[in-house]
């Protein structure tokens, strides 16, 4: 069936961060996506990158241009007074140091020797987070590395969402481990890694988790070395044993069970946002939940459902996410960031590609990838042309003509009026998905401007205000979007400059993101 040939495909997409890092150097095994790409790629599409800033203002419309006389959201850090003039303009193209030819030499070529040291980092990175994970740190969901130590639930403190959404005291790093052990290579560390699963892993657990995430991380780990360990076609080799005899199927189905009481009592079928694994949904549960949150598990449920054979993982994840779509707005055929599940009214009207949406389009366009619903890609299709109609700021060409070059920004889903000024890091995801829907020429523009911003901070900024061209929240979480976009975008075009890329990506988070005992990036 179509859903199995192509699991594989997008099993490699969901790897852990250090797993997806590798892969960006093109040293894994090819991945095809059905797509024919005809393009003249070459460096000089990338001229928007390479041109110096001389200072001199665009004759056509800029971002901030734009957003003069509309209504919006204002903060004192970011937005001039009534009356004031807007601070002054500079294009995030002079970020980039240095003249075309500088660029053209450093980008048209990556030798094979810096790929081989690039992947002997990669792993020696991999290597010292999951060696120290499991030394100071497993049974535990993860490392702590500033204390040196493993981490669980805040259960003194069950309303830190921040901990206790993700971590639910079932080993997490170790699950979400088992495919990039067999990426690399390692297949005795694999097998001793699902043996461990296997014998300590349990969700009888006092733990409420938030369905999202244990959707993505959990559910589709196991799945995912489920399926590496019985596909006739062993991209990997011969990873199998003897004795395995589905268990992490089991254990897969046996969360996706303790899940399920999520979509029940909810008016709408959209889900609640978390449940406690051995109780149900919690007595003092919220009923409101983000579009991302719901509207994200049609491709784990939907493998699952036809690996256990039970269509009602698949027909829940399917109901919520059609539910969701009737609520978009008559007027611009966008959604809202966060929705009651009851009654089905908006929350928050702001629409973007960030935080709370980001993974509603990926998951439409992935699930029709996996699947082949028709009804999935013309949600998707529509969504996308509302997109470039209403989120779509700057010059209608990436590398020609006046203006700046095309941002997404946020904005109301009924009137499309931009609500602020800011993007978050989550939304560097959308090159990738970009180029999964053909769309390559847009993805090449995109994916340059939250490169421009890691050359100038080492890392994306968890939100970054383009209109003042400086950080709004500081920190860095380790997110893979940027890395995922650079991937598929090697993939579509085989072009060295997304090696580089990589290269700058990795050495930002060797420098950045390590301490002395251990890796932030476990």
């Amino acid at each position: 069936m179509q859903w199995r040939s192509l699991v594989v495909g997008l099993v490699v997409l969901r790897l852990s961060l250090s797993c997806v890092l590798w892969l960006t150097f093109g040293l894994g095994p090819g991945v095809s996506f059905g797509f024919n790409f005809h393009l003249g790629f070459n460096l000089h599409k990338l001229d928007l990158l390479f041109r110096e800033d001389k200072g001199t203002e665009s004759k056509g419309k800029t971002w901030s241009q734009q957003i003069q006389g509309k209504r919006y959201e204002q903060t004192a850090s970011t937005c001039p007074q009534v009356g004031q003039q807007p601070p002054p303009q500079r294009s995030y193209l002079g970020l980039f140091q240095g003249n075309q030819d500088e660029y053209a030499r450093r980008y048209s070529s990556f030798p094979d020797s810096l790929k081989t040291k690039m992947r002997g980092m990669a792993r020696d990175m991999f290597y010292f987070g999951y060696d120290n994970y499991m030394k100071y740190a497993f049974p535990k969901d993860e490392l702590n590395p500033i204390d040196c130590e493993g981490r669980g639930p805040d259960v003194l403190n069950p309303s830190n969402i921040n901990i206790n959404d993700v971590l639910g005291n079932y080993s997490l790093t170790l699950i979400d481990t088992l495919d990039t052990l067999l990426v690399l290579g390692n297949v005795s560390e694999f097998q001793r890694a699902v043996r461990l699963v296997i014998d300590t892993v349990s969700f009888d657990k006092d733990s409420t988790v938030q369905v999202f995430e244990a959707n993505i991380r959990i559910l589709g780990s196991l799945i995912s070395a489920h399926i590496l360990l019985t596909d006739p076609k062993h991209p990997f080799g011969e990873v199998g044993f003897e004795d395995y005899d589905n268990e992490l199927l089991h254990l897969a189905h046996d969360l996706a069970v303790r899940l399920l009481p999520a979509f029940e009592n909810t008016n709408t079928g959209i889900p609640y946002p978390r449940v406690n694994l051995k109780t149900g949904v919690p007595p003092d549960s919220i009923n409101e939940t983000c579009t991302a949150g719901a509207g994200s598990l049609l491709v784990e449920f939907g493998i699952l459902s036809r690996l256990v054979g039970d269509s009602t993982f698949e027909w829940v994840a399917r109901r919520a996410v059609r539910a969701l779509w009737k609520l978009r707005s008559n007027e611009t055929g966008l959604l809202g960031n966060v929705v009651n599940i009851q009654t089905g009214q908006w929350v928050s009207k702001q629409s973007g590609l960030g935080a709370g949406m980001d993974s509603f389009y990926e998951y439409l366009l992935k699930s029709y990838i996996l699947f082949g619903e028709k009804e999935d890609y013309r949600m998707f299709q529509s969504a996308y042309e509302s997109i470039q109609i209403h989120m779509r700021r700057g010059r209608e060409s990436c590398n020609e003509g006046e203006g700046d070059p095309p941002l997404y920004v946020n904005v109301n889903m009924f009137s499309g009026e931009i609500m602020n000024t800011w993007i978050d890091s989550l939304q560097a995801f959308f090159p990738g998905l970009q180029v999964l829907n053909g769309d390559v020429d847009n993805a090449i523009c995109l994916h340059a401007f939250y490169y421009a911003i890691w050359k100038r901070f080492g890392a994306l900024p968890e939100r970054y205000n383009w209109q003042l061209q400086a950080p709004d929240v500081l920190f860095y979480p380790l997110r893979p979007e940027m890395v995922e976009s650079t991937y598929l975008l090697y993939q579509a075009t085989k072009n060295p400059f997304y090696l580089h890329v990589g290269m700058d990506i990795l050495q930002s988070l060797e420098t950045n993101a390590k301490v002395r005992y251990v890796s932030l990036s476990t």
